[in-house]
């Protein structure tokens, strides 16, 4: 197993390592600062170094248990048991974080005042989107929920992390926001977003610390995908 120091401290940009293994689609870590793509966020960019060289880290993707860091399969890797140097993109990855941030928040508003489930969401460094299971969206509704969003995101609450007990989570209706459980039934605790005062959920992204530290968010679209099928699209700018 990877420990993936990322689930408690998403500020930690570097990590020393010890290679675990060399794949043919990447290397794998005893430990590392990388997240690994899923749930709509992108896995983290960045690179391995050691005392004889280094690589670029292409994407982070999970495996048994294991974070794959893609590499350019024509690139010099270090071998097995190498001590190393692990640093992500942290620009990319506090985009991200704020990205993903708002998204919670976005999420939040939309439950409280119309408890519609979410569907769907994907998302880049600055942009995404999130379907919820609304009757209705007009780029009336997205204007609305832009005041409210830059609302919410002003009065700067606090983003904590939690890790509940999997029978404590999920006797909670509302930490499961998604229309479908994702959730495996291995996973035990259930790690657990906590945006103060609006939004409580099971999450295992990266976040920011507090909503201030999102910033101005645009929703640039809405979309009619079919009924009860409604998507929104947003921007930090």
């Amino acid at each position: 197993m990877t420990e993936a120091l990322c689930q408690t401290n998403a500020y930690a940009r570097a990590t020393d390592a010890v290679v675990l293994d060399i794949l043919p689609d990447g290397l794998v870590l005893d430990r590392t600062v990388f997240y690994a793509r899923s749930g709509g966020q992108p896995g983290d960019n960045g690179r391995i170094r050691w005392v004889d060289g280094d690589v670029a880290v292409l994407d982070t993707y999970k495996r048994d248990g294991f974070y794959i860091h893609q590499v350019d399969t024509a690139a010099a890797v270090p071998s097995s048991g190498t001590a190393v140097s692990a640093e992500i993109d942290w620009t990319r990855r506090h985009l991200l974080m704020r990205t993903h941030t708002a998204l919670h928040v976005l999420s939040g508003i939309v439950w409280r005042d119309y408890e519609a489930k979410v569907t769907g969401g994907n998302m880049t460094p600055g942009e995404a989107r999130m379907d919820f299971e609304l009757e209705s969206m007009s780029a009336e509704f997205g204007r609305e929920m832009e005041a409210k969003l830059n609302e919410a995101i002003d009065a700067d609450r606090t983003v904590n992390v939690l890790f509940l007990p999997r029978a404590e989570a999920l006797a909670d209706p509302e930490l499961i926001r998604t229309k479908v459980n994702l959730i495996p039934e291995t996973v035990d605790p259930i790690r657990v977003i906590d945006i103060e005062g609006l939004d409580r959920q099971a999450d295992g992204g990266t976040h920011v610390r507090s909503t201030g530290e999102v910033g101005r968010v645009s929703v640039m679209k809405t979309e009619n995908k079919g009924k009860a099928f409604k998507r929104m699209r947003i921007a930090i700018l």
